[in-house]
């Protein structure tokens, strides 16, 4: 039988150093607690004054320093600047131990945690956890540290849908939060409530005024940041996307609609817009307005009616995108005349009156005559007022209860998930039992077909809902409007033409066409002056 002698190790198997060999180990404590409040920074400053004490105590350890981070969640390593120098240094073989409180105080996320500790091993650095006592080069330590990471991290699971069951339990409740460093014009109440500031007010007034006279997010985002009023997080310059996210928040008109986005991965604390996966809550009045809910209104249909234009409009001034050609259908523009004499002078013209083969021939019209013939045709208005009242009622009254088409509406989808399902079904079955494939293409083809027919009856179906929500809208917001007009329009005024005005329509032989938004046409012949 042969001999067989054994050579005993007189290195250490992670660091490499010799067994024998007496040198001091280099020592770094990690110190993390996981909010910025006040109590936690007694808690805080006790793990710092500890972990140095206990390191220098030790006469076998050089002390490195104490690594921390304040008010960051252990959840991912991601953004922890404390603990990602610390790491980087053990990488660079500066730090041979590091000890911290426990497998919690580390990471929570069980990946983060093992990969981390592997790449330390890999470069001869040990972990200690003190509450867990598990040292990382111990034979039970890996073993030890996946039972332990995975338990803090059903922990995190565990705290993270808590918060959510409370943050949707006061969603439910009604109770209305804003991110008040970035939301202009409100801070947080005495009573929790947002509460107005009024000089912040003031500039989302004039926003939602300067966008219902006719600029577009680009022109008021350049007229504010030229006037050098500061940005909600105090920035200098304005973009167009703040500048839309003011006019479509309901919370201006006093109102709050909650849960508008909701995390899906807990770890990774990624969240998305709810489109229905979530419950969302509306609550009306819940805080003190800054828009009258009827101009907020008027702004949301003025976004849409400017979508549906898309490049045509032109946000220059009220009139723009509202006066249309009889002959061709596009808008008028403002037409600098004799520029080079003394009585020079903007009319509005067909903007493809000199374009193409067929010129219009309607006239021009310049914004004296058109404010003069609309006064006119708002006062013939305002003097058949409640016959007008009574026909934007029975246009009311036709459009009826919208309720009555989510039955449809939840027919059509229970019908969609049917052939979802026999869809899958037909799939699966094809992949498990052998079968004649051109029967299969003829089944698999007739549930598409069946599948997209019915799709396209819900989208019909959803558009005629919606077109019929916005009529309403529409007729609602005339009749406020008009309640609110005087009986006889001395002088000019930007809001009729705003509230009340759908488009003028210029004719040959100068007559011009006031379309109203209950669909009611008063016609006006003129002179230019």
């Amino acid at each position: 039988m042969p001999r067989v002698t054994t050579i005993p190790a007189t290195r250490n198997l992670f660091t490499s150093e010799p067994i024998n060999q007496r040198t001091k180990r280099r020592v770094a404590g990690y110190a993390r607690v996981s909010t910025d409040s006040d109590e936690q920074f007694t808690s805080y400053t006790a793990q710092v004054e500890y972990y140095t004490e206990f390191i220098t105590s030790n006469p076998e350890w050089e002390f490195v320093g104490v690594y921390t981070d304040e008010g960051i969640s252990a959840l991912s390593t991601k953004n922890r600047e404390g603990f990602n120098q610390m790491i980087s240094d053990a990488l660079d073989r500066k730090i041979d131990l590091i000890v911290t409180k426990s497998v919690s105080r580390f990471a929570r996320n069980t990946v983060d945690s093992l990969s981390t500790i592997r790449k330390l091993k890999d470069a001869g650095c040990e972990c200690y956890f003190e509450k867990e006592n598990i040292y990382t080069f111990d034979g039970k330590g890996e073993l030890l540290l996946t039972i332990m990471s995975s338990l803090a991290q059903e922990e995190s699971r565990s705290i993270s849908e808590n918060v959510t069951w409370g943050q949707r339990k006061r969603f439910a409740d009604g109770k209305v939060s804003l991110a008040y460093k970035s939301f202009l014009g409100y801070e947080r109440g005495e009573d929790d409530k947002p509460k107005i500031v009024e000089e912040e007010a003031k500039i989302v007034r004039q926003i939602y005024q300067l966008f219902l006279e006719g600029k577009t997010a680009t022109g008021i985002a350049k007229y504010l940041t030229d006037e050098g009023i500061p940005t909600p997080m105090g920035k200098t310059t304005w973009c167009p996307r703040t500048i839309k996210s003011i006019l479509e928040n309901e919370k201006y008109k006093g109102d709050a609609l909650l849960q508008k986005k909701f995390t899906v991965d807990f770890l990774q604390k990624k969240t998305k817009k709810n489109e229905g996966e979530v419950p969302q809550y509306y609550v009306e009045g819940s805080h003190e307005a800054i828009i009258d809910p009827d101009q907020w209104e008027m702004v949301q249909l003025e976004i849409a009616r400017r979508k549906a234009l898309n490049r045509r409009y032109s946000g220059r001034t009220i009139f723009s995108s509202k006066i249309v050609c009889g002959d061709c259908g596009g808008f008028y523009g403002s037409k600098l005349w004799h520029s080079n004499m003394s009585y020079r002078r903007y009319v509005w013209e067909c903007n493809s009156k000199v374009k193409g083969e067929t010129k219009c021939k309607t006239p021009a019209i310049d914004t004296p005559t058109i404010k003069e013939k609309f006064m006119e045709a708002c006062n013939y208005l305002m003097a058949d007022k409640a016959e007008v009242v009574s026909r934007c009622n029975k246009k009311l009254e036709k459009i009826g209860d919208l309720g009555r088409f989510d039955k449809r509406i939840e027919k059509l989808r229970n019908e969609l998930n049917h052939i979802s399902d026999l869809v899958d079904n037909c799939v699966q079955e094809n992949a498990t039992v052998s079968q004649q494939q051109d029967e299969y293409e003829k089944r698999y083809s007739a549930l598409e077909q069946r599948y997209n027919e019915t799709l396209a009856k819900l989208q019909k179906i959803n558009n005629q809902k919606t077109d019929l929500k916005n009529q309403e809208r529409v007729y609602r917001l005339f009749l406020n409007s008009l309640e609110k007009q005087p009986t006889f329009m001395k002088e000019w005024s930007d809001t009729p033409w705003i509230t009340l005005l759908d488009e003028a329509v210029v004719h040959k032989g100068k007559k011009i066409t006031f379309r109203f938004k209950d669909g009611t046409e008063i016609t006006r012949e003129f002179i230019m002056r």
